[in-house]
């Protein structure tokens, strides 16, 4: 997953300098050494931004559409089945030793500190591994982290192009036995908005309060 490339700045860190020093000079001249703290928040346009979000900002991006999958009761799902709601859509798989259940501690503990908007925020996990990950071991692998959490499986056959079409990596690694392998795969979590729009990109470990924060201005820009 890459970032995109930062918008080209109209001045480069020279002009930036020498421009706030002559804001600094004429400040002091017409209303004295007391301005220069008042002029403090107009100097700072000539600095960066601060980014709106602490995951990665996707909006507009032209991968990570969608899907249609079933989940762990059955039922097939889509995006547009959570409108008005933030949508937070992980990939792992319920053995995973690590990764997967931290990444969902941390979903379900972004939820608790939403509060009352915390049922506006659905977690969707996405299975690497359908082999093993039948419906009866998502259920109860979900409801040990939030029993509003939904696992989606698809085939084997369908996984490959969904993985392509999220630009998630997966691979089986052997182990001593035929159903002791591992699962290498991506971790972080792609954020839809409430209009189902892909939104953010949050990196594993990013931590709970951050997605939170991400996902109360989504809500909040939805009203």
């Amino acid at each position: 997953m890459k970032a995109r490339a930062p918008v080209p700045r109209p001045w480069d860190a020279e002009s930036c300098a020498e421009e706030g020093a002559g804001r600094r000079r004429w400040l002091g001249r017409l209303l004295g050494s007391a301005a220069l703290a008042l002029g403090g928040a107009w100097l700072a346009g000539c600095g960066e931004a601060k980014p709106a979000f602490n995951g990665i900002d996707l909006t507009g991006a032209d991968y990570a559409q969608g899907f249609e999958l079933p989940d762990q009761f059955g039922q097939r799902r889509t995006l547009a089945d959570f409108r008005g709601k933030v949508v937070v859509v992980f990939f792992g798989y319920t053995q995973c030793p690590d990764v997967c259940p931290t990444s969902l501690a941390e979903l379900a503990e972004a939820k608790r500190l939403l509060g009352a908007d915390g049922e506006r925020l659905q977690g969707i996990f996405i299975s690497v591994d359908p082999e093993r990950d039948t419906p009866d071991i998502m259920r109860a692998y979900m409801a040990s982290f939030d029993p509003t959490f939904l696992a989606l499986r698809a085939t084997p056959e369908e996984l490959p192009a969904l993985a392509k079409a999220f630009k998630v990596y997966y691979k089986k690694v052997e182990g001593s036995t035929p159903t002791s392998y591992t699962m290498d795969h991506s971790a972080g979590s792609y954020v839809y908005d409430t209009q189902g729009r892909l939104r953010l990109y949050h990196r594993y470990g990013s931590g709970a309060q951050a997605l939170a924060s991400d996902v109360k201005r989504l809500l909040d820009e939805a009203g």
